[in-house]
């Protein structure tokens, strides 16, 4: 760690080691197109925002070897239908066939889903999931 002063404020800089390591996993996951533009997109208010994320979600958590990617993504499926938080679910559904998850497993997680976070909340990830099959297989299956 590196104490250095920003702003007449002393802040803590971690090494970029996780950052540079959460930036490899978002690629993999999420799409290198996806992730390099929301980052080239940053500006000074929202940098600081995508650093986070990259560093601690996926610097962090997701490269922790306890669970994997695969497994990672269907229990993301599940919290964003119970958050009821679409836009993040149809990137995640993304993810989640990058990752090695089949059109089976993230049925199940779904109704799974509508037991124990709601047949609304469901219902909604169920239509959102619909519609990027749809989207992906007129792309040629296209992850």
């Amino acid at each position: 760690m590196v104490l250095k002063k920003t702003n007449n404020r002393e802040v803590i800089s971690v090494s970029n080691k996780r950052f540079e390591e959460g930036l490899e996993i978002r690629r993999a996951v999420l799409g290198r197109e996806f992730v390099d533009k929301a980052i080239s997109e940053a500006d000074e208010f929202s940098r600081p925002f995508q650093e986070l994320v990259t560093e601690y979600c996926w610097g962090t958590v997701w490269a922790r070897p306890g669970l994997s990617h695969k497994i990672r993504s269907l229990i993301n499926i599940a919290m964003l239908t119970a958050l009821n938080r679409p836009q993040e679910l149809r990137l995640h559904l993304r993810g989640a066939l990058n990752n090695g998850c089949t059109r089976e497993e993230i049925l199940e997680v779904l109704l799974q889903t509508a037991i124990y976070c709601g047949v609304a909340a469901a219902s909604d990830s169920f239509r959102v999931t619909r519609e990027f099959f749809a989207e992906i297989g007129k792309q040629g299956s296209k992850t």
